[in-house]
Formats: structure tokens, C-alpha cells, sequence
């Protein structure tokens, strides 16, 4: 066989690599068009698992405050925590709040000592509690699970126990006692000098379960709470004004408290106020009857008029 020229061979050769570069332009072309043709996962909101928000600041102790009355049938509590922002801790106030919709209970954001900083896992709505840095924020939420009510197929039972019901304002209700194996304090934080609680197996397994964000009510109420410099404990002293309210923004409300220790103008305990209410009020004109003149002493004489002392000198 003869050989080809050099000129046909490198002719050969040049086909040949055109052949390859042609090849992986329409590999890569089906390679690319694979990659586009599948429809996007939907999304799905996941508790966070790590950081939101780190400081180097620990953050106050949780105020001692009431709870407000539940408004209606259908609000669950959400209580209150401190938050962080430019100018340091403020406190958003626990309030009562619809749910996103039936069979779902809220987990509590917490603040967790790690690596030398403090770290918030922000809350979520979901079909089981999960793992709120075993903080002890009341009303059923007594650092694990949550004790201040259940879902009764479409309706929300509450633990009188526990939480301010009104039974004639809300209907589904019973009362059973809560047994608190956690150490009762006011600390708001998880790790280092805080709690040493870690996650339950039924804690770990809720953190996988879908989760559903905060709602729009329960954002505003948190966007409120920031404008407000009275908030922000460089200002209370760690006892907010507004500890909680009857329902999300509700920051005015006549039902919403302030925490204890704020000296005059701290709210009485909600409870107090019912029963106080329901005291029989005195009787008209009883405590004049005891006393007719307040001013006058007990032992007091009754000195003679003026005019009678000038007739009895003329006489």
C-alpha cells in the first residue's frame, strides 16, 4: 500500500479534530439542556439550623411578667423573648396570635452560647415543638415541649393550668397540672453560663418536619417592637413596659402589662384583676357611716360654733 502525501495526512488530521471539537460541542449541548429541563425543587421553609444572628453580647434575663387573657378561641401564645438590634437587646412582647392554619404549635426562638458568640435560632410554626434551648419562657413553655394546650381535631384546647382563660370568652378548655423538671430562673439563653439543655430525640425529629415562618401579624409585631425605645433594655433596665400584649401590635391595648419591678407604674397580675372584679363593692355611704368626719380624730371633741360662743358672751 502506498503512503499518502504529507499533505493529505495532516489534511486527515485536521478532519479528524474538527470531528472531536464537533463531538463535545454537541455533548456539552445535550449535557446543558439536561441540566434546565428538570423543574425546580418547591420551596420549603426549614428551621434554621445554625446562625441568624450573632453577637458578642449575652442577653438579659427574661423579665417576670403576666399573661394577658387569651381574646377568643383560636389564639395561641407566643411569648416573649429579646431580639437584637442597632442599638442592642430589645424586648418583643409574648402576645397571642392566630396560627397559619389548624394543627400546627409554635417553637420559640432561643439564643445559644456558641464558639464564643451568641447565636439566635429564630421560631416556626410546625406540627411538633421542637428544641428551644431549654429556656423557660412560662406559660406551658417550660424549656421542653409545650403544656399549655392541644389540638382537638380542628379546635385548640387550653390548659387553664397554665394560661389566662377566660371560660366565658373560650369554651374548649381543661386544667390539668404541669410538672416543672426544669430549673426554674429567669436565664435567656442556651450554653456557657446559660441552660445545658440539649435536643430530645422528639426534638431532633421535629426539627425535620416542614416548618411554616412567622406569620405577617407576627412580623409586624416584631418590626413595632424595634421602633420603640422603650423597649430597648439600655432603657428599662431589663423590665419592659410592654411585656405582653392581647394580640400582635396590640401595644396599647388596656390589657397589655408591663414586666414586674417597674416601681409605681408596674401592672398587677392579670389574675389579681379578675378575682378583684368579681369582689362585691362596698356598700354606699359604709365607710362614712364608721367614720362621718375622715378629718377629725377619734378622741376629738367638737368645738362650739363661733356665733354660739358670741351669744353665750352677751348673755
Amino acid at each position: 500500500m502506498s503512503k499518502l502525501s504529507p499533505k493529505f495526512q495532516r489534511l486527515g488530521c485536521s478532519l479528524r479534530a474538527s470531528a472531536l471539537v464537533l463531538s463535545a460541542a454537541a455533548l456539552a449541548s445535550c449535557v446543558a439542556q439536561v441540566r434546565v429541563a428538570g423543574p425546580p425543587p418547591p420551596a420549603v421553609y426549614v428551621a434554621p439550623a445554625a446562625v441568624d444572628l450573632q453577637v458578642r453580647e449575652a442577653p438579659p434575663p427574661l423579665p417576670d411578667y403576666d399573661q394577658p387573657p387569651c381574646p377568643e378561641d383560636g389564639y395561641l401564645w407566643t411569648p416573649g423573648y429579646w431580639a437584637w438590634g442597632a442599638g442592642g437587646y430589645y424586648w418583643v412582647p409574648g402576645t397571642w396570635v392566630q396560627p397559619p392554619r389548624v394543627g400546627v404549635l409554635w417553637t420559640p426562638g432561643y439564643w445559644g452560647f456558641v464558639g464564643g458568640a451568641y447565636v439566635f435560632h429564630a421560631g416556626y410554626w410546625g406540627p411538633h415543638v421542637g428544641f428551644y434551648g431549654g429556656v423557660n419562657y412560662g406559660f406551658g413553655y417550660v424549656g421542653t415541649g409545650f403544656a399549655g394546650g392541644v389540638w382537638v381535631g380542628n379546635a385548640f384546647s387550653y390548659n387553664r393550668a397554665v394560661t389566662n382563660i377566660n371560660v366565658t370568652v373560650v369554651h374548649n378548655t381543661y386544667n390539668t397540672t404541669v410538672v416543672n423538671n426544669v430549673t426554674v430562673n429567669r436565664v435567656s439563653y442556651n450554653g456557657g453560663a446559660g441552660t445545658s439543655a440539649t435536643p430530645t430525640g422528639q426534638e431532633q425529629a421535629a426539627a425535620r418536619e416542614q416548618h411554616v415562618p412567622p406569620t405577617p401579624m407576627q412580623q409586624q409585631h416584631l418590626q413595632q417592637a424595634a421602633k420603640n425605645p422603650a423597649l430597648f433594655a439600655h432603657a428599662n433596665g431589663g423590665h419592659p413596659p410592654i411585656a405582653a400584649t392581647p394580640r400582635a401590635t396590640a401595644f396599647n391595648a388596656p390589657d397589655a402589662v408591663a414586666a414586674h419591678g417597674r416601681g409605681p407604674q408596674e401592672n398587677r397580675p392579670q389574675f389579681a384583676r379578675q378575682e378583684a372584679s368579681q369582689t362585691p363593692a362596698p356598700k354606699p355611704n359604709q365607710a362614712q357611716k364608721q367614720n362621718p368626719n375622715p378629718k377629725k380624730k377619734k378622741n376629738q371633741k367638737d368645738k362650739p360654733h363661733p356665733k354660739k360662743q358670741k351669744d353665750e358672751a352677751n348673755r
